[in-house]
């Protein structure tokens, strides 16, 4: 994600939601393809119900806090509990800068506050975001560090990088259940050097931090993150190089803000092109205005019934706990003015 407004600009340069209009004919052929589709057995079992709440740690030192539905304040992990919230998503940047919306998220404060997840019995996904601040479908910048290097030296920088952060989190006693290797990287990472129109480089790159990864720790599941499903094509474009390169992944995630209307038919294109490659599937970022509410809530309800249908594994809010003047990013799900969960929250419980 690259939120434009967490600075205060104001602006959105991406999260404008899809109308049902953006429906193409593909997308409507795809939904209605979907009933003759097989609907996996069990699909909705262990379902997982996650938040990306990586701001919280600079929330929390700002001074805010959130309420519960009840107008009660309360530890924001037990709020999410309530809500049948299960995993949280973390970013982690390479050497950020100490802006409290566009920097932080080093390893260390990621693995402070990954142990206060974990003894909330929750469990974590680690999003490299493989910069020193975001990177996104239309950003993928390599850390300051390593933007004259090499396609080799890069590959270099990335194993040990990877090994060391991903040892932090061993340390902590914090290894995730899975792992992002780049966030929305429909692109590439690390550009020019690791760009999708370098698949080779690109690949080995992926594949660096993927063994690394695993050489740490075994069991998590190493995802890869696009953007944009409805864009099939493009969908298609990344995986058939990536694969063709000997692309190594274990799973396939997602993100989309698409509205209620149009979540049948993006998340079939998530089905398929996961299918493609025999990879199981979730829903990485979602989120809607919090402005709209009653219509962000029924999205929410639509992509999880999607997925559920689908075979999906879960879908993750991206930032539900932001309130104003902390961010001007609009798609949390508090209200800034009471502090306490929007109706949002309630999509939860009801899908």
């Amino acid at each position: 994600m690259h939120p434009t407004q967490a600075s205060g600009s104001g602006r959105i340069s991406r999260r404008i939601l899809l109308k049902a209009t953006t429906a193409t004919a593909g997308a409507i052929a795809t939904a209605a393809a979907l009933a003759e589709l097989e609907t996996p057995a069990n699909a909705a079992a262990g379902f997982v119900k996650g938040v990306d709440i990586s701001w919280v740690p600079q929330m929390e030192a700002r001074g805010y806090s959130w309420k519960n539905a009840s107008g009660q304040r309360q530890d924001l992990l037990t709020i999410l509990k309530g809500y049948g919230i299960t995993a949280v998503r973390l970013r982690t940047f390479v050497n950020p800068s100490s802006s409290p919306t566009d920097g932080h998220c080093g390893i260390n404060e990621v693995a402070a506050f990954a142990k206060r997840v974990k003894a909330a019995g929750m469990s974590i996904m680690l999003d490299y975001m493989f910069g020193d601040t975001w990177n996104s479908v239309g950003v993928q910048n390599p850390p300051a560090a390593w933007r004259n290097m090499s396609y080799s030296q890069m590959l270099t920088a990335m194993s040990t990088y990877v090994n060391q952060t991903m040892t932090v989190m061993k340390n902590n006693d914090v290894l995730p259940t899975w792992v992002q290797i780049g966030n929305e990287i429909n692109s590439g990472i690390c550009r020019p050097v690791g760009s999708v129109s370098n698949p080779a480089q690109m690949t080995g790159l992926l594949n660096a931090a993927y063994t690394q990864v695993k050489a740490v720790s075994p069991n998590s599941v190493v995802c890869i993150h696009l953007a944009q499903p409805q864009k099939y094509d493009v969908m298609t474009t990344f995986f058939s190089r990536f694969a063709a390169n000997g692309g190594k992944w274990d799973m396939s995630v997602f993100s989309s803000y698409g509205s209620a209307d149009v979540a049948p038919g993006i998340v079939g294109n998530m089905r398929k092109i996961s299918a493609a490659y025999g990879k199981p599937f979730l829903q990485s970022e979602f989120g809607g205005r919090v402005d709209r509410a009653s219509s962000t809530q029924a999205a929410l309800v639509a992509y999880t019934k999607a997925l559920k249908a689908n075979g999906g594994q879960g879908i993750f809010y991206w930032e539900p706990e932001c309130m104003s003047p902390f961010t001007g990013y609009n798609m949390g799900a508090w209200d800034s003015s009471t502090q306490r969960p929007t109706v949002i929250m309630n999509g939860f419980t009801q899908a």
